[in-house]
This record gives structure tokens, sequence and C-alpha cells, in this order.
């Protein structure tokens, strides 16, 4: 009884840790600036309206967000994939050093790779621009997709594929017809893992987007100036932006617990 008790007070510490901040920032992209710490008050989409009118325009920043993120999210799907199974089912000395390797390149900081993307990208002409943008998010993004998706490949016996080969199926069929759709868990919890990275990305966004490319955090940071801070357009961007991901989350939910806690734990 008391174990329990301890439990259901830390599951009510962790919802309000979690809660409290979404409340407290949903409610006050409905009050005007005025009220913003008042407890009582009449809600109004007023910050919403000014993000998109008086000389403001967030259109442009959704859009970028949106082109970035998806795109990045899908060609680190594609290509993790791919590298995935093939790191899963190959044969080789040092395979586990290289999944090491692989995972260590998302680990890293991102300071301490910042600085030669950037002169890269600056030779390339891919600053400022959404290519660039996809670019840098996929540099984090596509080493976690491929180690994501060769735990949950591992998983797969290979016998299957090989009573797919005796029916005389080739390997693609094989790839295509048998294993993907039996990995149909780990792709969600990857997709939505990546597309949640990129969606909230704030410092590749810093360094490598310009006028022509910035997204909805850069959006939100230009909020803050030597004057003081709009807490009410803040908290409607900061609206705009987490409602999307917790939307993807619950649409997903059933696969996205499944796929953290079955193939994600067992990674090589």
């Amino acid at each position: 009884m008391k174990t329990k008790v301890i439990v259901y007070i830390g599951l009510a510490v962790a919802l309000a840790w979690t809660l409290v901040p979404l409340l407290w920032m949903l409610l006050g992209s409905l009050k005007t600036p005025a009220a913003i710490g008042d407890l009582l008050f009449s809600p109004t989409l007023e910050n919403y309206a000014g993000l998109f009118s008086e000389g403001n325009n967030l259109w442009p920043y959704l859009w970028h967000s949106v082109v970035a993120a998806v795109s990045a999210t899908a060609i680190s799907l594609v290509l993790g994939t791919l590298a995935g199974y093939g790191l899963a089912r190959t044969r080789m000395r040092g395979k586990k050093h290289l999944s090491f390797w692989i995972i260590s390149t998302r680990m890293a900081p991102i300071a301490a790779v910042v600085l030669p993307l950037f002169l890269m990208f600056r030779g390339l002409g891919l600053v400022d621009s959404l290519p660039g943008l996809v670019l840098a998010y996929l540099t984090f993004n596509l080493p976690f997709a491929i180690w994501l998706m060769s735990a949950f490949f591992a998983d797969i016996p290979e016998s299957l594929e090989e009573s797919a080969t005796v029916e005389g199926a080739g390997r693609w069929q094989t790839f295509w017809h048998v294993v993907l759709p039996l990995s149909k868990t780990g792709l969600v919890t990857t997709g939505v893992l990546c597309l949640v990275f990129a969606w909230n990305d704030y410092a590749f966004a810093t360094v490598f987007a310009g006028p022509h490319s910035q997204t909805l955090p850069i959006a939100a940071s230009q909020l803050v100036t030597s004057t003081g801070i709009d807490w009410g357009r803040m908290t409607a961007i900061g609206t705009i932006v987490v409602i999307p991901m917790m939307l993807a989350g619950l649409a997903v939910r059933r696969w996205l617990v499944t796929g953290l806690t079955l193939g994600a734990v067992t990674g090589e």
C-alpha cells in the first residue's frame, strides 16, 4: 500500500511537471498582454490574430518549418531504413564498433559540429536555404534512424526471410513484402522521433537559417527584444509549435509506446 502511494505521488508530480507549463502556455496565448499574469480573464484570439496581421506574417516561418522537418524526416526514414537493415543483417568484424560510431555522431554536442558544418555549407552556398537546413537536420537524424531501425530489424527472425527466399522471393521482394510490414512499429517510432527533433530544433536554425529559411522557433525568439518580451504572442507561437507534435504523438501512440519499449531497448 505504501509503495502504491509513493508511485501515485510520483506520477502526480510527473504529470504536474509536464502539463502545468503547457497549460500555462495555452492559457497565456488566450490572454491580452495586460492580463497575462491574471488568473481570471476573458479568452481572446488577439495574440493569434496578431501573428498574421499588423505587419507580422507567420506563414513563411510555418512553411519553412513544415518543409524542413517533413523533408528531413522522410529522407532520414528512407535512408535509415535501408542502412539499418543492412547493418542488422551484415555479418562482419567490428559491427558493434560501427553501430556505436553511428550513434555516437548523434550523441555529439551540436556546438562541436556547428562550425565545420557552417564552413562547408557556406562554401556550397547552402546557408540560408531550406536544402541546407534539411542537410543540417540529417546530420543528427540519420544516424539516429539507422541505429534505431537496425535494432528493430535485429528483432525480426531471419528464418522468416529464409522461408520467403525458399518460396522464390528475391532479396528486395523479401525486404518489401516481409520485413517492412513486420517493422511498422519501428518505422512509426523512428519517423515520429525524427519529426519531433527537426520540428523543435532551434540550434541549427539559428546558425544555418536566414531571412529566406527561418523557422517557427526563430520567430518565437524574435519576440524577445531589448525592450521586453511579448508574452502573449510568444505563448501563441509556442502553442502552434507544440500542438502538431502532440497530435502526431497521440495519433500513433499505440505504435510509439510499443516501439519505445521493444526494439529500442534491445538495440545492439
